[in-house]
């Protein structure tokens, strides 16, 4: 495995230091939640090993969100980058070939390069509305791929697809018999309603999800990957035995219990995000250097400035990050040009995301030629 630092990783605000940055907009979660807000009392837990795919009672809730999944189609991981590696790792060897959409959260990119795979890239195009294409997507395919890779809703950009597409791109998959890993990390945030998990489509899907984004809970490190094909699950599971033997049960004690707490905390968190979407749509609409595709799902966007603006970008994120201590998620993050910028408007306080947009037309004007 050939490891390199990612530049989201390397460049996080947890990295920067939150106590140099007053306005970040680079967060791809909800606000981050509290123990106390919980009520969990672990006061009696034991503290020993837990089962190695996963708090049983978790597992279960999680199947039940759809038709045809069980508890041991679900392997609880650490965090949905967990699972991803091991996704990875498993149904990869280098040189194997694999179809991945881009712009992409970093890691569905970096752990098959670490392996060696040859990736072929379908890459989203904003003036397409940054739309996942069942067809381009299925020319990418050859009889060597392994693995198809996409996420809806998408991270940067937050848009989501019709359920036919959706059923189109498994359909293919299935038919070729390729395996399909679709990141539903904000599924739970789409606006319209969410697709259903893949993997209950197909033996050939894998879902992957996690706590970290639409709960705010990023800190107990609980994801988890469903799939109907038990004898890669089996597979799957011997991985994660050989990195972490099994999960922390404080970690899967906690998110079960925000789980059942789902009916009631959701809305709120709902209502939160339509919030600080409003806010962002209506910036974007006041700023005519500034130009996005509307999402439709999640807490990220991924506006650019416009290309007719002469703008000096290398100036730009200076000003911004060390003059308005404001951060965003460079477009260099998602392999892209840093014109583009993942915006994440559910994580900040309402005053501190005005102000950070506020921040981000200032810079920008500040930096042209």
């Amino acid at each position: 495995m050939r490891y390199r630092r990612m530049p989201i990783e390397a460049e996080s605000p947890e990295e920067y230091g939150y106590d140099r940055i007053r306005c970040n907009l680079a967060e791809s979660s909800v606000a981050d939640a509290s123990l106390a807000m919980l009520g969990t009392d672990l006061g009696d837990l034991l503290l020993q090993y837990g089962d190695h795919r996963g708090l049983p009672a978790l597992r279960e809730h999680i199947a039940a969100d759809a038709p045809g999944l069980e508890a041991d189609d679900v392997l609880v991981t650490a965090g949905a980058a967990g699972a991803l590696f091991l996704i990875a790792t498993t149904l990869l060897q280098e040189g194997d070939h694999l179809v991945v959409v881009r712009p992409n959260y970093a890691t569905n990119i970096e752990t098959p390069r670490a392996i060696g795979a040859e990736i072929a890239f379908v890459d989203l195009v904003f003036e397409e509305g940054w739309r996942i294409d069942p067809a381009r997507l299925a020319a990418a395919v050859t009889d060597r791929t392994r693995l198809v890779s996409i996420t809806v809703p998408h991270n940067p950009t937050g848009r989501g697809m019709p359920e036919a597409d959706l059923r189109a791109i498994v359909a293919d998959c299935e038919r070729r018999g390729v395996h399909l890993l679709v990141d539903e990390t904000y599924r739970e945030m789409t606006f319209g309603g969410p697709l259903p998990i893949a993997a209950s489509l197909s033996e050939r899907a894998i879902s992957v999800s996690s706590l970290s984004k639409t709960y705010g809970l990023p800190g107990i490190r609980t994801g988890w990957l469903a799939c109907r094909d038990r004898d890669l699950v089996e597979r799957l599971l011997a991985a994660k035995e050989q990195v972490s033997i099994t999960g922390s049960v404080v970690d899967e004690t906690i998110a079960l219990r925000a789980r059942r707490m789902r009916d009631a905390w959701l809305p709120g968190i709902m209502a939160g995000i339509a919030e600080g979407f409003a806010i962002t749509r209506d910036w974007v609409a006041a700023d005519d250097l500034v130009e996005w595709v509307e999402p439709d799902g999640g807490v990220v966007c991924f506006p650019r400035i416009r290309p007719e603006a002469d703008v000096d970008v290398a100036l730009f994120h200076r000003v911004l990050v060390d003059d308005l201590a404001t951060v965003v998620g460079p477009g260099h993050w998602f392999e892209r040009p840093d014109t583009y910028m993942r915006i994440g408007y559910g994580w900040p306080a309402r005053d501190r995301l005005v102000e950070g947009l506020g921040n981000v037309s200032a810079a920008i004007r500040r930096a042209l030629r």
